[in-house]
Order: C-alpha cells, then structure tokens, then sequence
C-alpha cells in the first residue's frame, strides 16, 4: 500500500498509536483489492512513493472490513466526490495498524536488482495502482532481506 510520506508516512501512522483509516483511492481497480482482496488480519507493505528512495518502510496490518470512505461524501475534502452517495458509495477504506517499520528502505532500484521479483507488480512498467498484491514468495523473499 503507497503513500507519499510528506502527505502520510509510516511514522504519521505509528505516531498515531492506534489503527487509522487508508483513504482517499479513487481507483476501482484499488477499492475492489480492499474489497475482495483483503481480510482482517492480514499483513501490508506500507511502501513510500515518490520519495527518495521510493520503497518499503514497512508493515501495518489490515483491522477492519472495508466500509465507505467518509471522505467522498465532504465537500471540504480534497477526495470529495459528488457522484457517490451514503445509498450508493463509489469508495472504500480499511482500517490500518502500524506493525513495524524497517530499519532501511527496502528501495524499488534494489528490488528490481532481485530476479525472483521480476513479475512483482510495484516494479511492472507504467504500475501506478496505491495498492497491488504481493505473492506469499515475493513478501517471504523481502523479509528475508539483511538489515531490514
């Protein structure tokens, strides 16, 4: 799961010291992966976007269902959207919870430099989803990385 850490780092989401709301996807692709993909319990890669270096800063664990994204129905919110309805919302959110946060960025250059993790889909060209799934190999192999 991608953020911009000037917007919401890992340390905004440790710092808050209980689970917080993963909003703000305006994806269909993303709000079906929290959706469907998603269970309660399960473990995330929280992953640094456009930042130097981009990567893995570390892990939250997922603690809710998926429910309506309160931000799609404010029209002070930057999300806002006008098209959703509380009836019929177009977006979803999960609750999320610090787990760990690395002691090194697992960067996207290094990454691609792991030929087992050639088909990851953070490192497919033109990959721009906030959200993707990780296979049990590729989140085994990145564990298994000195120093993180």
């Amino acid at each position: 799961m991608k953020s911009e850490p000037d917007c919401y780092s890992i340390d905004d989401l440790r710092n808050s010291g209980k689970p917080d709301m993963w909003e703000g996807c305006r994806n269909y692709t993303v709000r079906n992966f929290f959706r469907d993909a998603m269970n309660v319990g399960d473990l995330a890669f929280f992953y640094n976007s456009n930042s130097n270096p981009a990567g893995i800063a570390g892990l939250m664990e997922i603690v809710s269902e998926a429910y309506p994204d309160p931000t799609q129905f404010d029209p002070s919110s930057q999300y806002f959207d006008p098209k959703s309805t509380t009836e019929n919302p177009r977006w979803l959110v999960r609750d999320v919870l610090f787990k760990r946060k690395f002691d090194r960025i697992v960067s996207l250059s290094e990454m691609r430099q792991i030929p087992a993790l050639t088909e990851m889909q953070v490192l497919r060209k033109g990959q721009r989803l906030s959200v993707l799934p990780v296979t049990e190999d590729e989140w085994n192999l990145i564990l298994a990385l000195p120093g993180i």
